[in-house]
């Protein structure tokens, strides 16, 4: 009886395993559980969690959002490529050039011999023409066709190849900067300094559109509304451009003041369209012997035409009435006008 037990054994641990590899496949199925109240509703799939979703990593890392990721058409995501680069460029893109609120284009020209001696002036002018004021001293223009910065009191004829400085100038020498100021309408205007070689500062003016800050100004009327003249000085000192005016706006007298002496050409007008009568000579330089009585080297009729030019030997002044007034001859007993010989009086600085 006893050996027969021993038998059983194996028997029953053999039904016991058959029993468990049978209910084992049953066991390892997943079943969806539903807690809708309405059993009729189709069971949705479970969706594996968006953390460990391969469209939400980043570089094979797990992204921190759980928000799921819309896909986009070819034309959306080529449309967004191009908003983020339009984004981009804008940021990126730089200042269009104005200056005083107004468009200028850069340029410069080069002087002098070649090598480190070369002077190049850097600056702008206005990209668009401009009206002028007519109480400046004189403009600064930059000739396309030259290829120069001219100073000039008046345009009387069309020069389309004139335009007007404005913005910031400066003259390089040898990798060095030897000068620098600022242009407002073809006037210098703000502060212009120049300096050595070395970098040592030589000379710094203030500039109020065109005359020195410390210009003594006399005006018509008390309203100040026209200028009268304009008086440069730069430290104490006659230096820069003299103006004097009619009351009714036109220049009478143009001139340069420089180390308190009248230099260079010297310019009256007749007073109307801003049109020039004569031109007298003075030194080259306030640092030569002072000319007392100038020299007339043109002179011009009211039609704005030449009369008379020392370096050219024209003189035509006895036909100037008859230029001025075609086909009639001068009135008996008349005179010419009497030609001035300088430029009137300065005043002294006002303290």
């Amino acid at each position: 009886m006893r050996n027969s037990r021993l038998w059983l054994r194996p028997l029953r641990f053999l039904s016991v395993l058959v029993l468990a590899l049978t209910l084992l496949p049953w066991a390892c199925t997943r079943k969806t559980v539903s807690f809708k109240s309405t059993p009729d509703e189709p069971v949705a799939a479970l969706v594996s969690d968006t953390l460990t979703r391969p469209g939400d990593t980043l570089k094979g890392k797990p992204s921190l959002s759980t928000e799921r990721k819309v896909a986009l058409t070819k034309e959306q995501e080529k449309a967004a490529k191009d908003a983020d680069k339009d984004a981009q460029r804008k940021a990126k893109k730089k200042k269009k050039n104005v200056f005083l609120g107004e468009k200028i284009k850069k340029a410069f020209v080069k002087s002098g011999p070649k090598g480190r001696n070369q002077k190049i002036a850097i600056f702008y002018f206005l990209k668009y023409p401009k009206t002028l004021s007519d109480y400046a001293p004189a403009h600064y223009y930059y000739d396309t066709k030259k290829h120069k910065i001219l100073k000039l009191a008046a345009v009387e004829e069309d020069a389309s190849t004139l335009k007007i400085l404005h913005g910031p100038y400066r003259v390089m020498q040898d990798n060095k900067v030897i000068e620098s100021g600022y242009y407002a309408l073809g006037t210098r205007h703000l502060r212009w300094e120049t300096f050595d070689r070395n970098g040592v500062l030589l000379t710094k003016t203030h500039y109020e559109m065109g005359f020195p800050r410390d210009a003594n100004v006399s005006y018509y009327g008390e309203d100040r509304a026209k200028i009268n003249e304009v008086v440069p000085y730069v430290n104490g000192k006659l230096e820069g451009d003299y103006a004097k005016f009619l009351d009714n706006g036109q220049p009478d007298w143009r001139g340069q003041f420089e180390n308190g002496k009248r230099v260079g050409i010297w310019t009256k007008y007749w007073g109307f369209r801003g049109r020039r009568r004569y031109e007298y000579q003075y030194a080259e330089s306030g640092y030569d012997p002072e000319v007392k009585d100038p020299e007339l080297v043109r002179e011009y009729n009211r039609n704005a035409t030449l009369i008379y030019d020392k370096e050219k030997n024209l003189d035509k002044r006895g036909q100037a009435e008859a230029e001025d007034r075609p086909g009639q001859t001068r009135r008996p007993g008349y005179t010419p006008r009497t030609v001035p010989k300088a430029a009137p009086k300065v005043a002294p600085r006002k303290k």
